[in-house]
């Protein structure tokens, strides 16, 4: 893969910089996460709620919508008695999914006490 890393004497303009655009969409406190949890399959606001352990069930709607918005996410509702909704990666957000996984080599490499177990790591 080719660098087109850019010289800090160059100006950016960050509303048109791919990297600060994606930046913008992924930053949010959770938004990994949220990511990363829908990577493995389909998912109901329950799942996601208990796999995030200390994200507010406010937040989470938040996050799930911005996303949706972002085309990152597909939010499916459910004409059933209770109602039921699903919430899957979209192809943009299944591109992101590399980018999970390259933060979670680094972590393993960079962060983490070599005698931690890997399982207990990561989802």
């Amino acid at each position: 893969m080719e660098s087109t890393i850019r010289s800090l004497d160059t100006p950016v303009d960050n509303t048109v910089c791919p990297v600060a655009r994606t930046a913008k969409i992924i930053s949010g406190k959770w938004t990994l996460l949220i990511i990363r949890d829908l990577a493995t399959g389909v998912k109901r606001f329950n799942q996601l709620e208990r796999s995030l352990q200390g994200i507010s069930p406010k937040t989470l709607s938040e996050r799930l919508r911005t996303l949706e918005e972002e085309g990152i996410i597909l939010r499916q509702t459910f004409s059933e008695v209770p109602p039921r909704v699903e919430y899957s990666l979209t192809e943009k957000g299944r591109d992101l999914v590399e980018v999970v996984e390259c933060m979670r080599c680094y972590g393993l490499h960079w962060l983490c006490d070599a005698n931690q177990d890997e399982a207990g790591l990561d989802k």
